[in-house]
């Protein structure tokens, strides 16, 4: 790995953990999961074939970033989440600054989707719950 290649991960690294203090608390584990994980995952990514490679890396990166800090509740969504950001982000960052733009756009496509993709999950879950007991408990009793 060159002295190039170190600075421009660090940098990624960097701008990727300053735009994650505007999450919420149990948010924050996944953002920082699918970010970090999409980041490096670009950076193996591009090592070994690429742009292509990159994007690809991104994507498992940050889908394997947000499975790894995220809940129960919210690992499904955090995985998809983390993966489409970190692809989608490496991809955008790819076309607008090159490589050091496609570790920028793994780490924040990463970190916003593993969040938001955690959250729905979660979201979604609670829902589920809610409909289970609402059943369970509110039961029509007839008195002959």
């Amino acid at each position: 790995m060159s002295i190039q290649t170190v600075r421009n991960l660090s940098l990624a690294l960097i701008l990727s953990a300053s735009a994650l203090p505007a999450l919420a608390g149990g948010d924050l584990n996944n953002a920082l999961g699918g970010g970090l994980g999409g980041v490096a995952g670009a950076a193996v990514g591009g090592a070994l074939g690429g742009s292509t490679g990159a994007v690809i890396g991104g994507a498992v990166g940050g889908g394997a970033g947000g499975a790894l800090t995220s809940n129960r509740r919210e690992r499904t969504g955090a995985i998809i989440g983390g993966a489409l950001g970190g692809g989608a982000g490496t991809a955008a960052g790819n076309a607008v600054g090159g490589r050091t733009g496609g570790l920028v756009g793994a780490g924040l496509g990463g970190a916003a989707g593993a969040a938001l993709g955690g959250n729905v999950s979660r979201s979604n879950s609670y829902d589920d719950d809610r409909r289970y007991y609402k059943r369970s408990k509110h039961r029509r009793h007839r008195h002959d």
